[in-house]
């Protein structure tokens, strides 16, 4: 395939599933090892993650604007501020003792990504039908203890094909979040955890980033950021009305095809 084309793709891909529960990060690696793509030091993959955080910038800059002008002086507005920190909290410290093992180990196993792909879908299928009543309904006031254990969930989400933004949901709706609102909390959640990551991994892999295929970069950054302007502002609507089980039917069938494709040889 073209090199502008499997850009774009890719980008698609990253956009489509950063903000849905099906891990984008397993969806790209899987489509990479398959595609015969990959990029020195993941330079292309951790750029348009770039993207895909932009789209949700622009998506909630009204929101953060008016939370950021409130929390000087609105006691509810720091509350919010303070849940999203201590939920990202974890995923620190975390990250930063198991980034290595990760990048170098987990990211290198298409075979656990498709499994985990897989195991979560059925995860995905259960919770939606089992989660408790829902007893909290804005994502914006969720209690701190509360938000700190949505943050260790979030954790699990370092394993490819788990799904950063499905562990958070599920998460929150074993915790009495309802289901649009668990969505919310858990794209509230991804900026400060987003974003750290992709600024630790272009800090680590300094010494061999590759921006020579810019043009590549640029499509596939422009691709995702378009997508997921649409992702986001479709995502909340549809979980709202007919919950999740659509994003584990998909994970199940997308690891089951990758699962069979990798055990024959491809």
């Amino acid at each position: 395939m073209d090199n502008t084309l499997t850009a774009a793709a890719l980008g698609l891909l990253e956009g489509l599933t950063e903000f849905i529960p099906v891990s984008s990060t397993g969806h790209l690696l899987l489509a990479g090892h398959f595609l015969g793509f990959e990029s020195k030091g993941k330079t292309f993959e951790v750029v348009i993650q770039l993207g895909a955080i932009f789209a949700l910038t622009s998506v909630y800059a009204t929101m953060l604007g008016r939370l950021f002008m409130r929390a000087r002086h609105e006691e509810a507005a720091r509350r919010t501020a303070v849940s999203v920190f201590l939920a990202f909290l974890p995923a620190v410290f975390v990250g930063l003792l198991a980034h290595d093992f990760v990048k170098d180990v987990l990211f290198e196993t298409p075979i656990l990504i498709a499994v985990m792909l897989i195991l979560g879908g059925f995860v995905l299928l259960v919770i939606d039908r089992i989660a408790p009543k829902p007893v909290h309904m804005d994502a914006t006031a969720l209690p701190f203890g509360k938000s700190l254990i949505i943050g260790f969930c979030q954790c699990v989400a370092m394993i490819p094909g788990v799904s950063r933004s499905g562990a958070t949901i599920v998460g929150a709706l074993m915790l009495g979040v309802e289901k649009r609102a668990a969505a919310e909390f858990s794209f509230l959640l991804s900026l400060p955890t987003m974003g750290a990551a992709v600024a630790y991994d272009l800090f680590k892999n300094r010494d061999v980033l590759d921006f020579g295929a810019m043009w590549e970069i640029a499509v596939g950054f422009a691709v995702a950021f378009v997508t997921a302007v649409f992702v986001v502002k479709w995502v909340l609507n549809y979980v709202g009305r007919n919950g999740y089980a659509l994003f584990g039917w998909w994970r199940i069938i997308v690891g089951s095809v990758a699962l069979v494709a990798l055990l024959v040889g491809f």
